[in-house]
C-alpha cells in the first residue's frame, strides 16, 4: 500500500498544490492528514472540500486547531473522507489508529500523557495485533519528532511512546511541531514520521 501523508498544512495553498504534484506523479492509495489543516477553523468547510477534491481516499485527524465535534460533522459530507479520532480503521492488513487533538503534554520531566487515548487502547485490546498504523497529532515523547531545539527538550506525548514500545505499530505519523517537518526516526520496530505540509509518500 503506498500512502501520501502530510500535516499541519493550514489552508497553505503552495503545499496544498505540491500535495497535488505528488498525488499526479506517485497514484498513492491512501492519504493521511494528522491534522491542523486550517488555522483555528477559518473557512474550514472549504479547506475539507479542498482535501475531498484530492480525489483519494483520506484517513484524517484534528489537530489543535480544530475541534473533534465540528470535523466530525463536516467530514460525513465528504464520501472519500474518514474522520478517524479515537478510531481504529481496518484498510485490508492494517489496522489504522487515530487520536487527535491535543499537543501540549508539557515538557522534560514533567512530560505528561492523554488518558483519552489510554482508554482507546484499554478498550481495543483484541485488535492491537498485526500491521498496526498510529495516526496522532502530537508527536510520541522522547524521540527525535518531539524535541525542540530552542528549547533543549523533549515535548511530546508520553502515552503515544508506552504504547509504541510495547505493541510495535510498524509506522506512527504525527505532526503539530513544525520545527520538525520532514524528521524521520526508526524508533525500535517502529518508523516515527513528521511529514510535513507538503507530504512524504510511504510505501508499506
Amino acid at each position: 500500500m503506498r500512502l501520501l501523508a502530510f500535516t499541519d498544512l493550514h489552508a497553505g495553498i503552495t503545499a496544498y498544490k505540491k500535495i497535488v504534484l505528488k498525488i499526479k506523479k506517485y497514484n498513492p492509495d491512501l492519504l493521511i492528514c494528522t491534522g491542523d489543516f486550517t488555522i483555528f477553523e477559518q473557512n474550514i468547510e472549504p479547506v475539507l472540500a479542498k482535501i475531498a477534491e484530492l480525489g483519494k481516499p483520506v484517513l484524517l485527524i484534528h489537530g489543535n486547531h480544530e475541534s473533534d465535534a465540528i470535523v466530525a460533522k463536516l467530514a460525513k459530507r465528504h464520501a472519500n473522507i474518514m474522520f478517524v479520532h479515537n478510531k481504529f480503521h481496518k484498510i485490508g492488513d492494517y489496522t489504522f489508529i487515530g487520536h487527535g487533538g491535543g499537543g501540549f503534554y508539557g515538557q522534560g520531566e514533567d512530560l505528561e500523557g492523554d488518558e483519552e487515548f489510554e482508554e482507546l487502547i484499554r478498550q481495543n485490546k483484541r485488535k492491537l495485533k498485526g500491521k498496526m498504523v498510529l495516526l496522532t497529532h502530537a508527536p510520541p515523547a522522547q524521540t527525535k519528532l518531539d524535541y525542540i531545539d530552542w528549547i533543549g527538550d523533549h515535548v511530546g506525548c508520553t502515552s503515544y511512546t508506552e504504547f509504541i514500545n510495547k505493541y510495535n505499530p510498524i509506522l506512527a505519523i504525527s505532526g503539530h511541531l513544525h520545527e520538525n517537518f520532514g524528521v524521520k526516526e526508526k524508533y525500535g520496530k517502529t518508523v516515527l514520521l513528521n511529514p510535513g505540509p507538503e507530504g512524504m509518500i510511504i510505501e508499506l
